[in-house]
């Protein structure tokens, strides 16, 4: 199993930054690893929702159908999903108050029969990596 996991502050209220990261259409705006959805995508999540997108990293794209496990605004949401190969990835975005600001956490596991050893791991490095210059993205656009 995979786990990569970033907190980050911002100089912007929360719901500027809830406003960008629980918007299905702006995913591909800040979150490298999205690629595109598939099919028609909610103007907004819901609790119990499917969407299916593709998703990539280490150059390997994968099609995830995602399953909304929990949507609470302006706060979190929850996302899990199956993909191709078996591989299961769950999603957590989580938004708060912070002083001059707002922190906003990320954590994304990964899991499933490709996911092991050396593999594992290197989708860990590859992983924070993304969620880094993802980050510098968001910082941008809530700016």
């Amino acid at each position: 199993m995979g786990k990569i996991e970033k907190t980050v502050h911002f100089d912007a209220a929360p719901e500027k930054v809830w406003g960008v990261v629980s918007d299905p259409s702006r995913f591909g705006d800040w979150l490298g690893m999205h690629k595109s959805w598939k099919g028609e995508v909610p103007a907004e999540f819901t609790k119990g929702s499917q969407v299916t997108a593709v998703v990539s990293l280490l150059n390997m794209p994968n099609t995830i159908t995602w399953t909304v496990d929990e949507y609470e605004p302006p706060k979190s949401v929850r996302l899990s999903g199956t993909g191709m190969a078996g591989v299961q990835v769950a999603i957590a975005l989580d938004v708060a108050p912070a002083d001059s600001g707002t922190d906003m956490s990320i954590t994304a596991e990964f899991e499933g029969q490709m996911i092991v050893g050396a593999i594992g791991q290197a989708v860990e490095k590859a992983g924070n990596q993304e969620l880094d210059e993802s980050m510098g993205r968001l910082t941008e656009l809530v700016a």
